[in-house]
This record gives structure tokens, C-alpha cells and sequence, in this order.
């Protein structure tokens, strides 16, 4: 049975998909805000604390892979419905670790949870919705992540700094409370596959949909794309709070810049893929890729007024996550249902690639004795790099925008999902 013919199944799979992004994305973002806290108590170096975020970006680079290939082949409600509750357990013995060598290997473990979870929570919002919002059904989807983050900086702006632990134990209990409701109500095992990525017939569909019939060039793109903007991402998750302090503001005014950047960031990048969906999808991506470098340099360079900076802080969480949802705009409508998994999997494990470096290269630069601003121009070039990727990408031959009325494969749509029926109005169209 096709799940597109649910609508209310489908309303209920895009919350829930929501849900699951928001706690993810809390969980993510909490380390970031009790870096604070972990530095006073256990007497951290910056590179210390470079290596402690990087170790959940390495867990959710192979969670990433593991997670879509699991997807595709036992089916997207177990898979996302593990990583949830996977991520929800090691966080909750995140917050009981005395040291920080224990706390780095339980970030890895955590990070194994986290990865799987986001290429399903894409693939899900793809196939359960229809084809002319498809994009705003991803952002919506999507955008929970930055709002989870923003809702850990909210709370970690109410408690002191030596309750760091109580962040990891609110992160890790969420996701437990809502596993209930994703055995429940998610639909299935989300689509079955014609073949099996784990059969050597699979695996060749799978590389035949990366690299075949001149998909390579679009799939490294977005590969590229993927760790570039999910690099800058990370750094600012992981580092924005402590630059910001270094600068000179008070704790309570950089937590509310980073929720600033989550929350303000989260609705801007809604806006872009309503705009994805519509004439001015040009516009919206080149805004977002100007706004980038641009955000970087005023937050960079201007007096760091608590007024100007939360100001800043959101066109900064804006413009990465406006390209985000673009970039998983494409990579959620350009492969088939049948791999779709797998495929996601590996561009958002290009991106977990990112969320490593990105922590790592700002703590060497701060172990270098660059200052905060110096770190902010010194990832100028790698924005303006993303900023080129992202625009290519969306402009490829094969995965012209926009994405939700395109098939971004020269074959027609229903030879390619007979079963899923996606963008069939478009088929329609171009025939």
C-alpha cells in the first residue's frame, strides 16, 4: 500500500519525523552549550574539547552509513525507531561520566544513534508527502534539528553552569519518551524495496543510482555540499557560545545568540523551502549563499553588543540552514524509493565528515592562540567554497529546483517508482 494515499498518516509521520529531528538536534547542540560547565569541572584545554565534540561527529558519520543501508533494507520505522532509542540511552550515560576520556567515548556512542536517524527522518518526509510541498515537508522535517539546539541553549541559559549534566539527562530522556508513539503510529516498515542493498543486485543499483547515467558529477557535488555546510554547522553548534563569550559577552547573552541562531534560523530556513517550491527558488538560494559569508564577517568584525550580535547570530543560523534544507532538498528527491535510503545515507555521512572536522578546526586554531574573530574569518573561505557547492548543486542538470516537481532522472517517474507515485503530475507535464 502506498503511504501517500494517508494523508492523516502522512500528518502524523511529518510530527513525529519533527519530534525526532528535535531531539537530535538538543542532543547535539548540548554539547555545545556545556562545554562551559565540562571545562570548569574537569580543567579542559580547547583541544581537549575539540576532540569531545568531534567523537560524536565520527559516531554520526558511521551511524549515518549503517542507518541508510538498515533503512532501505529492513525498512525506515525500525531503523529510525533503534537510532532514537540508541541515542537516548547513551546520552542519558553521557551525564554519569566522571572524566572527560569517558565522556568523548560516550559522545561516540551517542553519535552512532544520532547518524542513523537523520536519513530516515528525510526519506520518511519524502515519501509521505505530496509532490508540490515536498521541499516544505523536508524543511518542516529538518528544522526540528535547529530548534531542538535552540531549546538546549534556552535551558542551559536557566541553569547554572556546573548543572551541564542535567542537559545530557533532559536529551537523553526526550527521545525515550517518544519511542512509544513511533512504534505506534509510524506507518510500517515506511516502503518496501524491490531489491535488497545488501544483495550484490542491490549494491549495484545503488552505485548505478550514485555514479550511473551521468549522476556522478550531481552525487559528488552533493557530497561536497553535504560536508561543507554540515562542517560550518558544527563548528558554530559546537564553538559559537564559547566564541561569543571570549568576545567578551556575558553567558546569558551568548546562550540566547545561540538560541537565536537556532530558532530564528530554523524559520528562516522554513521560508527557503516554501521558496524551493516556488518561482523565486533562485532568489532564495542566492540570498542564502550570499548571507553566509556575509553574516560572518559583521559577527566577526562589529562591536559585540548583545543586540547586535543575537541579530547576527540569526542571519548566521539562517543562512547554513537555508542551505541545508537545500542540500537535503536535493539528495531527498533525486534517488528512488528503492535506495533512496542508502543514498541519503551516504551524503549525509559526506556531511558527518563535516561535523568532525569543523569542531577540530576551530580548536586548532584556538590552540594556534588565534582569537574569536580570527576563527570566524579564518572559516570565510570554507562558507564561500559551500556557498559555490550548494549553488552548483542545485543547478545540476539532473537535479534542477524545484525538486519536489522534478524527477531529476532521465528516465520517466513511473518507470522509475511505479510504486511510490512520486511526482507523477510532473511526468504528466514534461510529456
Amino acid at each position: 500500500m502506498d503511504i501517500r494515499q494517508l494523508p492523516a498518516a502522512s500528518r502524523v509521520t511529518a510530527i513525529l519525523c519533527f519530534l525526532s529531528a528535535l531531539c537530535e538536534g538538543f542532543d547535539v547542540q548540548a554539547a555545545g552549550v556545556a562545554a562551559t560547565g565540562i571545562t570548569r569541572e574537569l580543567h579542559c584545554a580547547p583541544s581537549d574539547l575539540g576532540l569531545f565534540f568531534s567523537a560524536s561527529g565520527a559516531g554520526l558519520l558511521i551511524g549515518s552509513v549503517v542507518g541508510g543501508l538498515a533503512a532501505d533494507r529492513w525498512g525506515r520505522k525500525i531503523t529510525l525507531t533503534l537510532s532514537i532509542c540508541m541515542f537516548g540511552l547513551f546520552s542519558l550515560w553521557t551525564s554519569f561520566m566522571p572524566s572527560l576520556s569517558l565522556l568523548t567515548s560516550a559522545r561516540f556512542l551517542t553519535g552512532l544513534g544520532l547518524g542513523g536517524a537523520m536519513p530516515t527522518l528525510i526519506a520518511f518526509a519524502a515519501e509521505t508527502s505530496a509532490p508540490g510541498v515536498r521541499n516544505r515537508s523536508i524543511g518542516a522535517a529538518y528544522v526540528g534539528m535547529p530548534i531542538g539546539g535552540s531549546l538546549a541553549s534556552l535551558l542551559a541559559f536557566l541553569l547554572p553552569s556546573e548543572s551541564w549534566r542535567e542537559l545530557f539527562r533532559v536529551g537523553g530522556l526526550a527521545p525515550l519518551f517518544i519511542v512509544p508513539a513511533l512504534i505506534g503510529f509510524l506507518p510500517g516498515r515506511g516502503l518496501t524495496t524491490c531489491a535488497q542493498p545488501g544483495s550484490a543486485r542491490g549494491a549495484t543499483r545503488v552505485i548505478q543510482e550514485l555514479f550511473g547515467r551521468g549522476q556522478a558529477l550531481k552525487t559528488l557535488l552533493l557530497w561536497i555540499s553535504f560536508f561543507l555546510i554540515v562542517l560550518m554547522l558544527h563548528l558554530m553548534l559546537n564553538w559559537l557560545p564559547y566564541l561569543l563569550a571570549t568576545r567578551g559577552l556575558t553567558k546569558d547573552s551568548a546562550m540566547l545568540a545561540q538560541a537565536g541562531f537556532g530558532i530564528g534560523g530554523a524559520f528562516i530556513a522554513l521560508g527557503q523551502a516554501a521558496l524551493l517550491d516556488s518561482a523565486w527558488r533562485r532568489a532564495g538560494i542566492l540570498v542564502s549563499i550570499t548571507a553566509l559569508p556575509l553574516a560572518l564577517v559583521c559577527i566577526a568584525l562589529l562591536p559585540a553588543r548583545p543586540a547586535i550580535v543575537i541579530a547576527l547570530a540569526l542571519l548566521l543560523g539562517g543562512a547554513i540552514l537555508a542551505q541545508q534544507v537545500i542540500v537535503y532538498a536535493v539528495g531527498g528527491t533525486c534517488y528512488s524509493v528503492e535506495t533512496r535510503g542508502t543514498a541519503l545515507g551516504a551524503a549525509v555521512a559526506a556531511g558527518r565528515a563535516g561535523s568532525l572536522a569543523g569542531p577540530l578546526f576551530a580548536a586548532a586554531l584556538l590552540a594556534g592562540g588565534r582569537s574569536a574573530a580570527q576563527v570566524l574569518l579564518g572559516a570565510l573561505p570554507i562558507a564561500l567554497a559551500c556557498g559555490a557547492c550548494v549553488g552548483l548543486a542545485s543547478r545540476s542538470r539532473r537535479s534542477a529546483l524545484p525538486l519536489a516537481n522534478t524527477i531529476l532522472l532521465r528516465k520517466p517517474l513511473r518507470e522509475r517508482e511505479p510504486r511510490a507515485g512520486v511526482g507523477d503530475s510532473d511526468s504528466k507535464r514534461r510529456a
